[in-house]
């Protein structure tokens, strides 16, 4: 019986993700900040409505990982800089929520990449991250990014990687690490980066909410 409720609540909301186009803040648990860079999504957003003819609400609301809610957003944002724990309503919730249409970005704001990993061979423990072509259509959706993520701010000297996960062949869960992307969305004053870096991480972020919506 509870496997046929949450059957007819995953397919009612699988409803809604065709009608919806917003994204959401991800909640989570383990002490990392996952409310950091405040003004990163919202200078995304209107990035994308003004490029991409995106309409989304410019104040992202946050979900929580266990939470029911994630169905009604059909992109998830998630970032920080430290510690990630998944629980096990969690991880139901986002496998439902994943395996039923549902993207997750996740942008390591610097110090997620040490614990992510685990974390997310709880929702597919049959598949690591893997790094994907810089031929993926997530580089090209809008912008074209030919030697795929670009790198936006500098930590430890390592290349930007954006790594995978995937649920029959889809691209499910997108890991952008070494880059910085969210920082690139803040307010131009946050990080002082130029116009030019900025621009390369909100293309970047437009092609990701592009793909997102349209598969």
């Amino acid at each position: 019986m509870k496997r046929s409720i949450l059957a007819l609540v995953i397919t009612l909301f699988m409803f809604a993700f065709a009608k919806a186009q917003d994204l959401a803040v991800l909640k989570y648990r383990g002490g990392g900040d996952w409310y950091s860079n405040p003004t990163a999504l919202p200078n995304l957003i209107t990035y994308c409505n003004k490029n991409i003819n995106t309409k989304m609400n410019v104040n992202p609301v946050s979900v929580d990982a266990g939470s029911t809610d994630i169905f009604q957003y059909p992109l998830l944002h998630m970032t920080g800089h430290g510690n990630v724990l998944f629980t096990d309503n969690d991880v139901e919730n986002l496998r439902n929520y994943l395996i039923s249409g549902g993207f997750l970005h996740i942008d390591d704001n610097y110090g997620m990449a040490e614990y992510l990993p685990k974390e997310l061979k709880k929702i597919f423990p049959e598949q690591d991250l893997s790094e994907l072509a810089a031929t993926h259509p997530v580089f090209s959706s809008a912008y074209r990014f030919p030697k795929g993520l670009p790198k936006i701010h500098e930590h430890d000297g390592k290349r930007p990687q954006a790594l995978g996960l995937f649920y029959e062949d889809r691209l499910v869960v997108l890991f952008t690490t070494e880059s910085d992307l969210g920082d690139g969305w803040e307010d131009p004053e946050v990080h002082g980066d130029p116009e030019s870096v900025r621009e390369k991480a909100l293309q970047m972020g437009a092609n990701i909410v592009k793909y997102a919506f349209e598969n």
